[in-house]
């Protein structure tokens, strides 16, 4: 399965690339490209699986994902299936800083966008409170022809660099997206086996064998490239598609069913994992969810 890296249609009349999507599910595979990715969701949820860690993201987020660094936005199971009412749509911008926009970004005057983009390369989830702002300035790039094109998006890094928070990377320090298509290619199809089949009992031996290397090599290889142990990321795999179960809304069997269904098998196992990674139990954390979200219902009403 080659599907890194990924190769951009750039549009003969545009220097920004603008898509609006509205499709059953996501792009299903593990990718990677050269410009930077900006993406507004305005319908679906699911797991973004960035460098070499997960987010859950629902409608109205937005994402700045930086150049060449293996994203997934991953749909939910439920949109896998017949259900024609189940789709997503979002509206993205890509954009390469050493590409055909070389010589704007070599001017003086971008150099503290320039400088921002070089401190989040690895991207970031846009502060809810920029959302509708940043959100606007993506429509405008979208719908923009000619010249207007170029106003509107230097409006729009304007507005992105002007964010005034402590921004959160979307994957460690530690991750580097300076590896070879080769082994690039190598890395994808390892996690795609692991977001492919999380939920059944999948081994060490079984995720070594995708990648066609020992056991022990594979430790030292996936370690090297992610900074995870292959069982502390399976366990985040598991434990963010708990989370979601348990917060979805639908009525579940019981906690230890959202355990199984998340591929663990023990309940004493998926209890100390879950406090272990998100810090308090899965009933505190469906209890505080839960009160959280009167508390919002409450203040709208």
């Amino acid at each position: 399965m080659k599907v890194l890296p990924f190769t951009m249609l750039v549009p003969d009349d545009k220097s920004v690339i603008s898509e609006q999507i509205e499709l059953p599910h996501f792009y299903q595979y593990l990718h990677r490209h050269d410009e930077w990715q900006i993406t507004w969701i305005q319908k679906g949820e699911g797991t973004l699986l960035a460098g070499n860690n997960m987010h859950s993201f629902n409608a109205g987020d937005v994402f700045l994902i930086g150049a060449n660094l293996p994203h997934l936005f991953k749909s939910n199971p439920e949109y896998f299936l017949s259900d024609k009412n189940k789709t997503i749509k979002a509206c993205s911008l890509y954009f390469n800083p050493s590409g055909i926009l070389k010589s704007l970004f070599s001017l003086p005057e971008m150099s503290v966008v320039n400088g921002f983009l070089s401190s989040h390369k690895h991207g970031f989830k846009i502060p809810e409170r920029y959302v509708k702002e940043i959100s606007a300035k993506m429509v405008s790039v979208h719908q923009a022809t000619g010249t207007d094109v170029l106003f509107s998006f230097i409006q729009f890094l304007n507005s992105l660099q002007a964010i005034e928070c402590t921004l959160e990377a979307l994957c460690s320090e530690v991750y580097s997206s300076d590896i070879s298509e080769n082994e690039g290619r190598r890395l994808s199809n390892i996690l795609n086996f692991i977001m492919r089949n999380y939920n059944s009992q999948i081994t060490l031996e079984d995720v070594a064998n995708t990648a066609y290397m020992t056991p022990q090599a594979f430790c030292r290889y996936f370690k090297k490239h992610t900074g995870h142990t292959f069982i502390s990321f399976l366990n985040e795999v598991r434990i963010n598609d708990a989370c979601k179960s348990l917060i979805s809304g639908q009525k579940t069997d019981c906690i230890s069913g959202v355990a199984y269904k998340a591929g663990f098998n023990s309940i004493t196992n998926f209890n100390r994992v879950f406090k272990s990674i998100i810090g308090k139990s899965p009933r505190v954390y469906m209890d505080t969810y839960n009160s959280v979200s009167r508390v919002k219902l409450m203040a709208y009403s």
